[in-house]
């Protein structure tokens, strides 16, 4: 059967029913239609948040710079595991052409980039190139009964002893290692049952002092006389009447009537109980009264 031809009538083409004419209309919309190019879209990188649209004339770009290494291995053994567990080959019949050929491929990439290194894997290619020189050989009986038949025998035994520890390495690494996945955190608790009484600043002791001085002089009198004062015996007054009380207030251990004279000579007297350690200034919290007592040595 013929395929059917379309035939144009006379009609049709002067009524401008033309096939051409109608594919250059929709042209001419599709066109119209066509979305701008987005610049973001058609940009190559991004610098500082701006789209990069083209490659910069003055960039320079170092040999190594590109330089990507798919896989990272810890020597010869390892990557003879990698390219016969890569292609399931079994262990035990390894295919010695097809991985000799590619470990030799990855030694020659080796060899491009840093030599000191390649010279660790040379030694397993020579190793395999000799395996598979002795399996294209015929050998001998002799040598069959002293290497067991098979000369891929002890490379295996090597594999499978490097695939044991690496995994039992694997293993270790999984269990959770202290500043690696974990920290021990500290607590510090405080088993003293002594009440510590908070220290007794310079200028708090300066402050009661002041306090005290102004009362004396609220009740002075203008008489001059001359009177001897003893600082040790104010010490020892002040030591008995710490005696009959646990707690004696700061202000309470100064006789204002007696002016200030002795006021200062039983401040001074303080000042020496407490240099000696014979008494403690204590105050239960900030802006507190100020207490005196004696001080004792626990036992």
């Amino acid at each position: 059967m013929l395929p059917e031809e379309s035939v144009s009538t006379p009609e049709a083409v002067a009524s401008g029913d033309s096939p051409g004419s109608d594919s250059g209309e929709l042209a001419t919309t599709a066109t119209e239609a066509a979305p701008a190019a987005d610049p973001i879209a058609a940009s190559i990188a991004r610098l500082y948040g701006e789209p990069l649209l083209r490659m910069p004339t003055d960039l320079y770009i170092p040999p190594d710079a590109l330089e990507i290494f798919l896989e990272a291995f810890e020597g010869p053994l390892d990557l003879l595991l990698y390219l016969i567990r890569k292609q399931n080959f079994n262990i035990l019949d390894i295919p010695m052409a097809q991985v000799t050929l590619q470990y030799l491929k990855y030694v020659d990439q080796i060899r491009v980039s840093n030599l000191e290194l390649a010279a660790e894997y040379l030694l397993m290619a020579a190793m395999l190139i000799e395996i598979k020189s002795r399996m294209l050989l015929p050998s001998r009986k002799s040598e069959v009964e002293e290497d067991g038949g098979d000369p891929r025998a002890e490379l295996v035994r090597r594999l499978l002893e490097y695939e044991q520890i690496k995994l039992a390495a694997y293993d270790l690494n999984t269990i959770p290692q202290f500043e690696r996945d974990f920290v021990r955190t500290q607590i510090f608790i405080e088993q003293s049952l002594t009440p510590t009484w908070p220290d007794v600043e310079a200028v708090d002791l300066q402050q009661a002092w002041l306090d005290v001085l102004k009362r004396a002089k609220l009740t002075q009198h203008h008489r001059i006389s001359r009177q001897e004062l003893s600082v040790r015996e104010h010490m020892t007054n002040i030591l008995r009447r710490l005696q009959s009380a646990r707690f004696v207030e700061f202000g309470d251990l100064f006789d204002i009537a007696g002016g200030v004279p002795i006021v200062v000579v039983n401040f001074v007297a303080l000042l020496e109980l407490a240099k000696e350690t014979l008494i403690e200034i204590t105050q239960a919290e900030p802006f507190a009264p100020i207490y005196v007592r004696l001080a004792y040595s626990p036992a």
